[in-house]
C-alpha cells in the first residue's frame, strides 16, 4: 500500500515539477537552480495537501463545534495570508537563498574540524535504521528542541517582542499557526536547519516531519471545542490544551504575576515535555485568547499589535527596538 501511495505522490510531484515549476524556473532565468527547484516542488505539493486537509476536514470541524463565534473576519484573512506564504513554500524559498550557502559553509567547516553528523540511523543498528523508528526518533528530538525554542521565546523580553505577534490573535482559528514575526521565523529556520544538519536527517524525511508537525499545529489552533480525554490529553496536544497556552494571563505570564513573562503548555506536538519540566496545565476551560495589554483599561493598556501583516511586522520591530 505504501509503495503504491509513494508511487502516486512521486508521479504527481514529477508532473508538477515538469509542467509548472521547471518552466517557471527557466522563464525567470534561474536554470542553475533546476535541481533545487525539485525540492521546492516537494514543499509546494506538501503545502497544497495541507491546505486541502485544512479546508476539507479542519474547517468543517470548526463549524461543527466552535469555541466562539468568528467576529473578526479581517484578522482571520490575515492569518490565511500568513498560512499561504509559509505552507506553499514562498517563505522557505526565500530562506533557501539566504541559508543554503550558510549551511554549506558551516558543514564544510565542521568537516575540516573533524566533526561528523550524529546520525540517528547508526545509534542502534538494526533498530534505528528502520525508517519508521528513525522517523519517530527524529520527531521526538525535534519536538524537544521545539519545546525549548518556544519556552525561551516566552522567557527573554526581546524574543517575546517578536513572538507576541503570534499571541496577539484574539480570534484563534485553524489558520493561526503561521501568524508569526518573520524575524522569529528566520531565527527558527536557522536553529532547525543546524539541528537537521547535526543529526543527519534526510531532506525527504525533514519535509515529512515539518508537514506532520504543521498539520497538527493547525488542529491545535483551531476554533474547536475538542479534547482527547484524560489519557489522550497526555499523549498528544489537543486544541483545548494549546488554547490554554494562548489564554489571556495564563499562557504567557507567570501565575499570579501579571506582566511577568512565563506561562504554560509550551509543547508543540506532545505534552510530555511540559509534564516533565513542570509547565503543563490541563485546564478543562476554553479561555479567551490574546495578550493582557491588548485589553482596554483597567485590565490592560489597550496596546495595538497591528491589523494586517505589514503593520504587525512593523510594530514587532518597534517593540524589539523599544521604539515608542
Amino acid at each position: 500500500m505504501w509503495d503504491v501511495l509513494g508511487g502516486w505522490i512521486g508521479a504527481l510531484e514529477g508532473a508538477l515539477f515538469q509542467n509548472v515549476v521547471l518552466p517557471l524556473v527557466y522563464h525567470l532565468g534561474l536554470g542553475g537552480y533546476a535541481e533545487d527547484a525539485y525540492t521546492a516542488t516537494e514543499w509546494l505539493l506538501v503545502g497544497l495537501v495541507q491546505i486541502g486537509v485544512m479546508v476539507l476536514i479542519l474547517g468543517p470541524l470548526e463549524r461543527w463545534r466552535p469555541v466562539e463565534p468568528v467576529t473578526d473576519r479581517g484578522a482571520v484573512r490575515t492569518d490565511i495570508f500568513y498560512t499561504l506564504v509559509h505552507r506553499l513554500g514562498l517563505f522557505r524559498l526565500a530562506m533557501f537563498f539566504l541559508l543554503d550557502p550558510l549551511m554549506d559553509g558551516l558543514e564544510g567547516h565542521l568537516r575540516l574540524l573533524g566533526l561528523q553528523r550524529v546520525n540517528v540511523e547508526a545509534w542502534w543498528p538494526g533498530v534505528t535504521s528502520i525508517p519508521l523508528v528513525s522517523f519517530f526518533v527524529y520527531l521526538l528530538l525535534f519536538d524537544l528542541l521545539d519545546y525549548w525554542y518556544h519556552r525561551l521565546s516566552h522567557t527573554f523580553r526581546w524574543w517575546w517582542a517578536l513572538h507576541a505577534v503570534h499571541h496577539s490573535q484574539r480570534q484563534m482559528t485553524l489558520w493561526s499557526d503561521n501568524r508569526n514575526h518573520l524575524l522569529d521565523d528566520m531565527l527558527r529556520d536557522v536553529v532547525f536547519a543546524v539541528a537537521a544538519l547535526a543529526v543527519g536527517v534526510e531532506p525527504s524525511q525533514y519535509v515529512l516531519l515539518v508537514a506532520l508537525s504543521q498539520l497538527l499545529q493547525s488542529l491545535q489552533h483551531a476554533n474547536l471545542r475538542l479534547h482527547f480525554g484524560r489519557l489522550g490529553e497526555r499523549l498528544l496536544i489537543s486544541p483545548r490544551f494549546h488554547r490554554t497556552h494562548h489564554a489571556v494571563g495564563l499562557g504567557h505570564e507567570q501565575s499570579g504575576r501579571p506582566g511577568r513573562l512565563g506561562g504554560c503548555n509550551y509543547g508543540v506536538l506532545f505534552p510530555w515535555w511540559d509534564m516533565l519540566f513542570g509547565t503543563a496545565d490541563f485546564s478543562a476551560d476554553y479561555h479567551p485568547t490574546g495578550i493582557r495589554d491588548q485589553m482596554l483599561p483597567p485590565v490592560g493598556k489597550g496596546r495595538d499589535y497591528g491589523a494586517g501583516l505589514l503593520q504587525q511586522q512593523w510594530l514587532g520591530l518597534k517593540r524589539l527596538l523599544r521604539i515608542g
